[in-house]
């Protein structure tokens, strides 16, 4: 495919769908776009994020504060941090010390503004049979004490993979990976048409099917463009390395919530990060390697 090919944009998606569907079942089809209560036309419609001329994104981002003040009544800051140089994100996970207890997922929950009602999270933790790696075999529904005899807790998220399956797919654009390693989601580019979800082998990604509640207490005001911002029905979202934190060297909340210390985070090409030793120092597992995806999240265990 040709980079023009690639190039085609979400208007031209937009005028497709209108033309094939007629005027009803398109406005049908566009309507968890709007139903989010603070999407407008002129939101839908914005220029790619990359093609944004830094006056352009201090107008979007002025603007989105002020819609999440009149939508949610809270005062926020929404920020556009840049990928650092000489960086790229890795995390891994201790499986031998994760112990299921979820407060990662309560952690993630709470700092990337979640819908309260639906308890979303970009974090699964599967309870899985000692001896395997298969995500098939994994339970996320267990509600026992942990951890339980014969069994481990593997945390799943987006594994910002290195080929990641669900930019391919996108047809406008609206997902792609970052200088370090991140890949992100442009909310008021994404058409909500779930291509990615369809291509992802790990389920890292969720789709907004309501408008999201969240009490004005709750809101997290530390926001960013492209990571935790409030994100509007009709679109797809993503983990994204609590991106708002780490650009800025500071941690992901999921990290600072382990109380076991199981997660380790770090910038790979620093020889001297925690996250290094352990690719130095351990023997460490990638999910569904045999995909060809290249993931930039490892797993480990003590022995």
């Amino acid at each position: 495919m040709t980079d023009k090919a690639k190039g085609i944009s979400r208007r031209r998606v937009i005028k497709g769908l209108g033309a094939t569907l007629g005027a009803a079942a398109f406005g049908a089809a566009l309507s968890p776009l709007f139903q989010g209560g603070f999407m407008s036309a002129k939101e839908l419609m914005q220029r790619h994020y990359k093609e944004l001329s830094p006056e352009d994104k201090k107008e979007v981002l002025e603007r989105l504060q002020a819609d999440a003040k009149e939508t949610f009544g809270r005062d926020v800051t929404i920020a556009d941090p840049r990928p650092r140089p000489k960086t790229k994100f890795v995390y891994a996970i201790n499986l031998s010390l994760c112990n299921g207890s979820g407060k990662c997922v309560e952690a993630c929950h709470k700092e990337n503004n979640h819908d309260r009602i639906t308890k979303q999270s970009y974090i699964r933790v599967l309870e899985m049979p000692k001896g395997t790696m298969d995500m098939e075999r994994g339970n996320t529904t267990y509600n026992h004490t942990v951890p339980a005899k014969d069994k481990f807790y593997m945390p799943v998220q987006c594994q910002q993979c290195d080929e990641p399956p669900c930019v391919d797919v996108c047809p406008v654009q609206a997902t792609w990976k970052e200088k370090d390693g991140i890949v992100v989601v442009d909310y008021n580019w994404c058409i909500g048409c779930r291509y990615c979800m369809a291509a992802c082998p790990y389920h890292a990604r969720r789709f907004n099917w309501k408008k999201p509640y969240i009490p004005p207490e709750d809101i997290n005001p530390n926001q960013g463009y492209l990571s935790n911002r409030v994100r509007q029905q009709g679109v797809v979202e993503k983990c994204h390395y609590c991106l708002h934190r780490t650009r800025e060297g500071r941690l992901p909340a999921c990290l600072e919530a382990c109380p076991t210390g199981a997660r380790v985070f770090g910038n790979f090409l620093d020889p001297k990060s925690s996250v290094r030793w352990v690719f130095e120092n351990k023997r460490v597992y990638v999910l569904k390697e045999e995909l060809g995806t290249k993931p930039s999240f490892f797993y480990f265990f003590d022995k």
